[in-house]
């Protein structure tokens, strides 16, 4: 009996380091004097490889921007829509920001901070493809990037059109663009990226799937890291900085209200 409730102590004193271990995120930051974080690589304005090979984008700038405002380095993970959230939970990165959208799914296993971003998505095509809601999507062929809210959103709304999925965003704007889908399901400033480099498959919005801003994703029960990730968005929000990251990548001021 009594090895038992030493076992059960131990049991217990075991649970409560790792809890403590796990929710010191900031502090483990704060004395490594790194944070890691997960940026897209494939996913323009947001983040990509710039002409010497670096990534940057709206994504890369607010990491840096909260690598600055902690006083450390900024060290930039890239990663994809698929495993972003994965290279979070498996302790691969310390926060993710990669155009994130928040919903219930990823909720229950990330939390995430208040908005950074701007940002809506939706189903665009060629102007000549008559479509305006998800009832007339049947007998067309719609291409999206596996593990994206757009995927996601789409396939509950839709579960009978035709979705072709593509794991990454590279490889469904190829899809698009050679015509080998009639529709991509795809963010705001991906369409008018594609209407810029392509013309002649300039896609137009034919309907919004969802209003979804970005958001950073950081690992569950970290409460000190989240308040300081918020109190950063929000000074940077007041000072204008991230006005500013808005107009150079996303080419708009931030809507009204953000």
């Amino acid at each position: 009996m009594l090895f038992k409730r030493l076992m059960l102590a131990a049991a217990i004193a075991t649970a409560a380091v790792a809890t403590q271990a796990h929710a010191d995120a900031l502090d483990s930051i704060m004395k490594s004097k790194v944070i890691k974080i997960a940026v897209p690589q494939d996913f323009a304005p947001f983040g990509s490889a710039g002409l010497d090979l670096k990534p940057q984008g709206y994504d890369i700038d607010m990491a840096n921007l909260i690598g600055k405002e902690l006083g450390v380095k900024t060290e930039i993970i890239p990663v994809t829509s698929a495993n972003r959230i994965p290279y979070l939970q498996t302790n691969k990165a310390d926060l993710v920001i990669s155009s994130l959208g928040k919903n219930e799914e990823r909720e229950k296993v990330i939390d995430f901070s208040i908005a950074y971003a701007p940002f809506f998505s939706g189903v665009f095509g060629t102007k000549e493809i008559a479509v305006a809601s998800a009832a007339d999507l049947k007998g067309k062929t719609i291409g999206a990037t596996r593990g994206a809210i757009e995927e996601q959103a789409l396939t509950a709304m839709a579960p009978d059109a035709t979705v072709k999925r593509f794991e990454d965003n590279n490889a469904t704007i190829a899809a698009f663009v050679s015509g080998q889908v009639d529709l991509i399901a795809t963010g705001n400033t991906v369409a008018a990226a594609i209407a810029e480099k392509v013309p002649a498959r300039a896609p137009a919005l034919k309907f919004v799937i969802k209003d979804s801003p970005c958001y950073v994703g950081l690992n569950k029960n970290e409460p000190a890291l989240l308040a300081k990730v918020n109190e950063i968005i929000t000074k940077a929000k007041a000072s204008g900085e991230i006005g500013k990251l808005s107009e150079k990548w996303l080419k708009a001021p931030l809507p009204p209200g953000f």
